[in-house]
Protein backbone atom coordinates (compact mmCIF):
# COMPACT_ATOMS: atom_id res chain seq x y z
CA UNK A 1 0.00 0.00 0.00
CA UNK A 2 3.10 2.38 0.80
CA UNK A 3 4.50 2.03 -2.66
CA UNK A 4 1.06 2.53 -4.60
CA UNK A 5 1.10 6.06 -2.33
CA UNK A 6 4.44 6.91 -3.32
CA UNK A 7 3.66 6.12 -6.93
CA UNK A 8 0.74 8.18 -6.33
CA UNK A 9 2.10 11.48 -5.18
CA UNK A 10 5.26 10.84 -8.21
CA UNK A 11 2.16 11.26 -10.61
CA UNK A 12 0.84 13.77 -9.32
CA UNK A 13 4.16 15.69 -8.86
CA UNK A 14 4.92 14.88 -12.76
CA UNK A 15 1.04 16.27 -13.94
CA UNK A 16 1.87 19.35 -11.61
CA UNK A 17 5.14 20.12 -13.01
CA UNK A 18 4.16 19.39 -16.57
CA UNK A 19 1.04 21.62 -16.42
CA UNK A 20 3.34 24.75 -15.07
CA UNK A 21 5.81 24.14 -17.85
CA UNK A 22 2.77 23.95 -20.66
CA UNK A 23 1.58 27.23 -19.08
CA UNK A 24 4.93 28.76 -19.41
CA UNK A 25 5.24 27.88 -22.75
CA UNK A 26 1.59 28.74 -23.48
CA UNK A 27 1.52 32.07 -22.10
CA UNK A 28 4.83 32.67 -24.05
CA UNK A 29 3.79 31.72 -27.10
CA UNK A 30 0.75 34.47 -26.73
CA UNK A 31 3.18 37.09 -26.52
CA UNK A 32 5.80 36.13 -28.89
CA UNK A 33 2.22 36.06 -31.62
CA UNK A 34 0.94 39.24 -30.15
CA UNK A 35 3.98 41.08 -30.81
CA UNK A 36 4.12 40.08 -34.79
CA UNK A 37 0.27 41.08 -34.49
CA UNK A 38 0.86 44.49 -33.10
CA UNK A 39 3.97 44.95 -35.63
CA UNK A 40 2.04 44.26 -38.55
CA UNK A 41 -1.07 46.11 -37.37
CA UNK A 42 1.78 49.38 -37.58
CA UNK A 43 2.82 48.29 -40.53
CA UNK A 44 -0.59 48.48 -42.27
CA UNK A 45 -1.50 51.36 -40.45
CA UNK A 46 1.49 53.34 -42.12
CA UNK A 47 0.70 51.50 -45.42
CA UNK A 48 -2.77 52.74 -45.08
CA UNK A 49 -1.59 56.42 -44.13
CA UNK A 50 0.70 56.45 -46.60
CA UNK A 51 -1.50 55.74 -49.59
CA UNK A 52 -4.13 58.47 -48.11
CA UNK A 53 -1.24 61.31 -48.43
CA UNK A 54 -0.42 59.94 -51.55
CA UNK A 55 -3.82 59.86 -53.08
CA UNK A 56 -4.07 63.37 -51.83
CA UNK A 57 -0.64 64.60 -53.22
CA UNK A 58 -2.29 63.67 -56.29
CA UNK A 59 -6.03 65.06 -56.24
CA UNK A 60 -5.25 68.84 -54.84
CA UNK A 61 -5.18 67.91 -51.28
CA UNK A 62 -8.32 65.91 -51.43
CA UNK A 63 -8.79 62.64 -49.70
CA UNK A 64 -10.91 59.66 -50.95
CA UNK A 65 -14.36 58.82 -49.81
CA UNK A 66 -13.34 55.56 -48.44
CA UNK A 67 -9.94 52.82 -48.47
CA UNK A 68 -11.81 51.11 -51.59
CA UNK A 69 -11.32 54.11 -53.67
CA UNK A 70 -7.79 53.89 -53.17
CA UNK A 71 -7.50 49.93 -54.89
CA UNK A 72 -9.81 51.49 -58.15
CA UNK A 73 -7.38 53.86 -59.40
CA UNK A 74 -4.56 52.87 -62.00
CA UNK A 75 -2.38 52.33 -60.73
CA UNK A 76 -3.72 51.83 -57.28
CA UNK A 77 -2.24 53.60 -54.32
CA UNK A 78 -2.90 50.26 -51.92
CA UNK A 79 -3.35 47.03 -52.65
CA UNK A 80 -6.77 45.98 -50.98
CA UNK A 81 -8.91 47.57 -48.72
CA UNK A 82 -7.94 46.59 -45.04
CA UNK A 83 -10.73 48.03 -43.56
CA UNK A 84 -13.31 45.87 -45.34
CA UNK A 85 -11.17 42.90 -44.99
CA UNK A 86 -10.86 43.13 -41.40
CA UNK A 87 -9.68 41.27 -38.76
CA UNK A 88 -6.01 40.53 -40.20
CA UNK A 89 -4.15 38.54 -38.14
CA UNK A 90 -5.67 39.49 -34.84
CA UNK A 91 -6.40 43.20 -35.58
CA UNK A 92 -9.60 44.75 -36.78
CA UNK A 93 -9.08 47.96 -38.91
CA UNK A 94 -10.80 50.96 -38.88
CA UNK A 95 -11.47 54.74 -40.46
CA UNK A 96 -13.83 55.98 -38.88
CA UNK A 97 -13.70 59.83 -40.24
CA UNK A 98 -12.27 59.71 -43.83
CA UNK A 99 -13.15 62.70 -45.85
CA UNK A 100 -12.37 65.44 -48.63
CA UNK A 101 -10.65 67.22 -45.60
CA UNK A 102 -8.42 64.49 -43.43
CA UNK A 103 -8.67 60.89 -41.91
CA UNK A 104 -8.50 58.95 -38.98
CA UNK A 105 -7.69 55.52 -39.03
CA UNK A 106 -7.24 52.95 -36.05
CA UNK A 107 -6.53 49.56 -35.72
CA UNK A 108 -7.55 47.47 -32.31
CA UNK A 109 -6.49 43.81 -31.35
CA UNK A 110 -9.72 41.52 -31.93
CA UNK A 111 -9.06 40.22 -28.50
CA UNK A 112 -7.17 42.72 -26.14
CA UNK A 113 -4.10 40.40 -24.31
CA UNK A 114 -4.24 37.83 -26.52
CA UNK A 115 -4.24 39.06 -29.93
CA UNK A 116 -2.82 42.21 -29.11
CA UNK A 117 -2.16 44.58 -26.17
CA UNK A 118 -2.26 47.80 -27.95
CA UNK A 119 -4.72 50.31 -29.70
CA UNK A 120 -2.82 52.51 -32.79
CA UNK A 121 -4.75 55.01 -34.51
CA UNK A 122 -3.17 57.39 -37.31
CA UNK A 123 -4.31 61.07 -38.23
CA UNK A 124 -4.08 63.22 -41.11
CA UNK A 125 -0.56 64.00 -41.79
CA UNK A 126 1.01 60.33 -40.65
CA UNK A 127 0.60 61.18 -36.96
CA UNK A 128 0.49 58.19 -35.01
CA UNK A 129 -0.09 57.12 -31.37
CA UNK A 130 -0.90 54.08 -29.15
CA UNK A 131 -2.49 52.99 -26.08
CA UNK A 132 -3.15 49.86 -24.46
CA UNK A 133 -6.58 48.61 -25.31
CA UNK A 134 -6.79 47.11 -21.83
CA UNK A 135 -7.31 50.74 -20.12
CA UNK A 136 -11.59 51.23 -19.81
CA UNK A 137 -12.21 54.35 -21.04
CA UNK A 138 -15.00 56.31 -19.24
Amino acid sequence: MNNKARSFVTIMLVIAITALLLRIAIEQVIRVSSAQNESNATSTLKLVSTALENYAKDHAGSFPASVSAMTQTTPAYIDKDYVTQSPIKGYIFSCPRLDASGYSCYASPTSCGLTGTKIFNVTTGGLSVSEDCSVKKE
